[in-house]
């Protein structure tokens, strides 16, 4: 399990206003993706992959207000989901939304968690593209 915070969730109850908010505020930029009702965010600039091309940021993305998506979310990326459930059960915490994929699987996976101070924190999984 590599343990790095790999991506971050801004909730939205309008998400065109919050694109348009953090584009011009902060010059991130913003790609919507309609199919999953959710934004992606980059905070600065990409490489060939669509990953950071620099270390000391992260990318991240917007989604409408709702479920486990209620504040700010900070995701921190595992090699196996379902071993990490196990672990953060075994330690105190409590799986708000248990591993789904994203779209069909190929991106990854993703999943919930409650720590054991009531945060939710997001898990990411790596599909095989």
């Amino acid at each position: 399990m590599s343990g790095e915070v790999c991506h971050f969730e801004v909730p939205a109850d309008n998400t065109e206003r919050a694109r348009k908010f953090y584009e011009s505020t902060f010059g991130w930029k913003a790609n919507p993706m309609p199919e999953f009702d959710y934004t992606m965010v980059s905070t600065g600039p990409l490489d060939e992959n669509q990953m950071p091309k620099e270390p000391g940021f992260i990318n991240g993305g917007m989604g409408k207000r709702g479920g486990p998506l209620e504040h700010p979310v900070f995701t921190i990326m595992v090699d196996e989901i379902d071993h990490a459930e196990k672990l953060i059960e075994k330690h105190g915490g409590k799986i708000v939304q248990k591993k789904q994929p994203i779209g069909d699987g190929a991106m990854g996976f993703t999943g919930y968690f409650k720590d054991s101070e009531g945060n939710v924190v997001g898990l990411f999984q790596r599909g095989k593209m």
